[in-house]
């Protein structure tokens, strides 16, 4: 099979790949990841998931992994790319798993540790505080079941400083900070009178906490294991808005809001909500661009009537 040449140039001049080639020969079907393995083995770069692929005239990361070399048009007119050293990486899973694991440890120490936090903490807590824990648990143990056997990434690894970035919202937000405020002797939960309150919180909680997984289990019944591949997605509320997963996290927290009473997770999911709002914003971008034709665009992207 005939191969290509591909000049490599330094997408930072100030940061530059010490030893990086020139210029590397690879076949004519070689693919963004072939690439990095290559650069990364010529450069002495032990993980070949810190090397960033560029676009030679936008300049942007060439984000899909296993799209073919010739099929970027400005990578195949200009015979070059842009390469960038993007520092020790960590697996998406491997962020995920820490990230969730976060909030289940730190309402279990609260709640163990309430007679030696609080004043009155001693006392027993109410139905609804007890409520609530279940409920932000459960939430997260199912992100973890997700996490290590539902989905499929697209990339292989993120900036290993992001385990840190991510963690501190769900451990300090989600976790300490909503443990802290709920299970408080003289929070709204703990004083709560209302159980009519409590079920319509735990009903709409379960309905998107069941919805949020069937999509997720969905869009991974979309793309082959190891595969960065993708298709347009239909049914399970991808007719009202782009990410429906969000729509449903959004309202599984809304659930929660309801049923705590505690103005800590509506702080944490409003935070949350609009990362989520700007995570599909750029999803509809991306399914406009991709299936220009085929792709029902959407006005809503997370919540309908709304965002």
């Amino acid at each position: 099979m005939a191969n290509t040449t591909i000049k490599l140039t330094n997408r930072s001049p100030k940061q530059p790949i010490k030893r990086l080639p020139a210029s590397v020969d690879l076949p004519t079907d070689a693919t963004v990841d072939d690439l990095k393995v290559l650069i990364a083995k010529e450069a002495k770069i032990r993980d070949f998931n810190r090397i960033g692929i560029f676009d030679p005239s936008t300049r942007k990361t060439l984000k899909n992994r296993k799209a073919k070399l010739s099929d970027e048009p400005n990578v195949s007119a200009a015979k070059e790319v842009l390469v960038k050293d993007l520092g020790p990486q960590i697996a998406w899973r491997t962020v995920f798993v820490i990230e969730y694991l976060g909030p289940i440890l730190l309402h279990a120490l609260v709640v163990a540790a309430r007679p030696y936090i609080y004043k009155d903490g001693a006392a027993p807590m109410s139905w609804t505080q007890w409520l609530s824990f279940g409920m932000i648990v459960a939430h997260f143990i199912k992100r973890e079941v997700e996490t290590l056997l539902v989905h499929k990434f697209s990339a292989n690894t993120m900036p290993a400083f992001n385990i840190f970035k991510n963690s501190f919202f769900y451990w300090a937000l989600s976790g300490l900070l909503c443990a802290l405020s709920i299970y408080h002797p003289g929070s709204l939960a703990a004083r709560a009178e209302q159980p009519f309150i409590d079920l319509v919180g735990l009903a709409l909680y379960l309905f998107s906490e069941i919805g949020n997984a069937l999509v997720h289990l969905y869009l991974s019944s979309l793309r082959s294991t190891g595969g960065t591949e993708r298709k347009i997605p239909s049914g399970y509320g991808f007719a009202l808005v782009t990410c429906p997963n969000y729509m449903y996290e959004i309202l599984a927290w809304v659930g929660i809001i309801i049923a705590s009473r505690d103005w800590s997770v509506a702080l944490f999911i409003s935070i949350g909500a609009a990362q989520m709002f700007t995570w599909a914003k750029e999803k509809e971008r991306v399914y406009r661009k991709e299936f220009p034709d085929k792709y029902k665009k959407k006005r809503f992207v997370i919540l309908p009537g709304l965002l």
